[in-house]
């Protein structure tokens, strides 16, 4: 499956190095990966994350973490 909804993770870097993430008290979103925090969402941005992870089973929210976190979008990346 590829595509927006169903991304890709053919060579399966998302189970061999899970996002993390971690919701504040201020409703922020952390998300890590390896122990380091990649990025941090906010806001509405925030709001719908925290939504759409819930709903989420694993995959997906592995998925939607790497497209919050911005850097694993383009399918370019390096090891």
């Amino acid at each position: 499956m590829s595509g927006r909804n169903g991304a890709s993770d053919e060579r399966e870097r998302l189970v061999i190095d899970p996002f993390d993430y971690r919701i504040t008290k201020q409703g922020s979103v952390i998300v890590s990966r390896g122990g380091r925090a990649v990025m941090t969402v906010g806001g509405q941005g925030a709001a719908r994350l925290v939504a759409a992870l819930q709903r989420a089973d694993e995959s997906q929210a592995q998925h939607l973490l790497a497209r919050a976190s911005g850097n694993y979008r383009r399918g370019n990346e390096r090891d």
